[in-house]
């Protein structure tokens, strides 16, 4: 069974102890909300052979047929630290892109994973708040592993697959490892007080980019001058003027 395979001497804390595992489900996220208000335990991992229905920031859909992963993941943090979520979750995914196949990954502001300049990853993080505290928060993710072009109807354009990049397929269940381990790792350095916002700056590619940024009715343009650490993006527009932007309410593009 995947959930054995995945949880046989991980060597994690508490990510993965628990899996959920389905064969075909629309949404990973939502099943790992369900759980969370039910008191999962921290570090539960839902995850899905082929997701029909889930998705990514801005209510955009995001498919993951079978051959790529989709999982969700259940954590408790502390308020302070959910912008750092963003960073952490982006970074696991390069960590273990890198870990896994050698292939070198970067991340478009402020949480989707490229591979020569191709989407091959989506993030999406949620959370619920009870009483002004985090009552839970899920982190999904979705990484297109061994996506076949027929595959890819669906799928937010251009994207890539490390089968298609690397020119052979990739165990899912090595990545899957990996990733929750890479992700445990972050997680644990960002409650101990220890910043991960240099290094995920310098793996953003959007830095030094002219981009179009949307938030409901309006629309920015200039250059994606730096990040704060809080994960907005600060925008210099064409009058010179600075704009901080926050990635939960902005649509990017180059």
């Amino acid at each position: 069974m995947l959930e054995v395979s995945v949880t046989r001497g991980l060597g994690t804390r508490f990510i993965g102890h628990r899996i959920i595992h389905y064969s075909k489900i629309p949404s990973t996220m939502e099943i790992a909300k369900r759980e969370s208000l039910q008191g999962a335990l921290e570090g539960t991992v839902v995850i899905a052979d082929e997701q029909t229905a889930g998705k990514g920031r801005m209510r955009r859909v995001w498919l993951s047929p079978k051959g790529c992963i989709a999982l969700s993941i259940i954590l408790y943090p502390n308020i302070a630290h959910l912008s750092s979520l963003i960073m952490a979750s982006s970074l696991a995914v390069v960590h273990t892109i890198a870990a896994i196949t050698g292939l070198w990954s970067r991340i478009k502001w402020p949480n989707d994973v490229l591979i020569n300049g191709k989407k091959v990853c989506g993030i999406l993080i949620e959370s619920g708040v009870r009483d002004s505290s985090i009552a839970y928060t899920v982190i999904g993710i979705g990484i297109n592993v061994n996506l076949k072009t027929a595959d890819s109807t669906g799928i937010s354009i251009p994207a890539t697959s490390l089968s298609h990049e690397l020119g052979r397929e990739v165990s899912r269940l090595e990545m899957v490892r990996r990733l929750l381990v890479e992700i445990e790792k972050l997680y644990l350095s960002v409650k101990s007080g220890e910043s991960i916002y240099q290094e995920w700056r310098d793996s953003l590619e959007t830095l030094g980019k002219r981009v179009h940024a949307s938030s409901g009715n309006k629309v920015y343009e200039g250059i994606a001058e730096s990040v704060t650490e809080d994960g907005s993006l600060i925008l210099r527009c064409s009058d010179g003027s600075l704009i901080k932007l926050n990635a939960g309410d902005i649509t990017l593009r180059d």
